[in-house]
């Protein structure tokens, strides 16, 4: 079995939990209401459990560590072809997304110091909690930040900038949806 279609096993349960609450806090980064629309909220607990079971593709998009972020950072600037008058504005953009990047590893190291065979249900459901606030206020930011950007782009560079939202992470990302 090749090493790119075997399961990638997460041993404890905090990791799985942030593994998790990364890759739906990066979904949601890029289209927040783009699947909310197309899915019914019954499949929820469908996708919750194919993201549990991570691709390549997945642990990518959910890795946490810094150069990861400064490349999503990097990707996003140049998918979004920011002007030299919108750097001070994307420069907000950047550091939310490495502010939530932080904070979700500092949620993370703090959830490694528990001993995952002494977690309850209740413990693992108010830890999972805590990674999906963790989220929401990173998104936030995010939001408050990315808005003021978006607020001040041309049409033509919020129209190239719901395309890249709306096409990020599916199969054809290297070719905006024109549809």
């Amino acid at each position: 079995m090749s090493s790119q279609n075997r399961p990638i096993i997460i041993a404890s349960p905090v990791l799985r939990m942030a593994a998790v609450a990364a890759l739906m806090g990066t979904t949601m980064l890029v289209s927040p209401l783009t699947s909310a629309r197309a899915e019914p909220a019954a499949t929820a607990p469908i996708q919750l459990a194919q993201a549990s079971q991570k691709s390549p593709t997945a642990k990518a998009a959910t890795d946490m560590k810094p150069e990861t972020v400064e490349s999503r950072i990097a990707k996003l600037h140049a998918d979004l072809k920011i002007t030299p008058n919108e750097e001070q504005k994307w420069t907000d953009v950047a550091q939310a997304m490495r502010d939530n990047a932080a904070a979700i590893e500092k949620l993370i190291a703090s959830k490694r110091a528990q001993a995952p065979q002494s977690l309850t249900a209740v413990d693992d459901l108010n830890n999972y909690q805590e990674f999906a606030q963790a989220h929401v206020d990173g998104l936030k930011n995010l939001t408050s930040s990315f808005k003021t950007l978006y607020d001040s782009m041309p049409d033509v560079q919020k129209k190239n900038a719901d395309q890249v939202f709306q096409s990020f992470g599916r199969a054809s990302t290297s070719a905006p949806n024109q549809g």
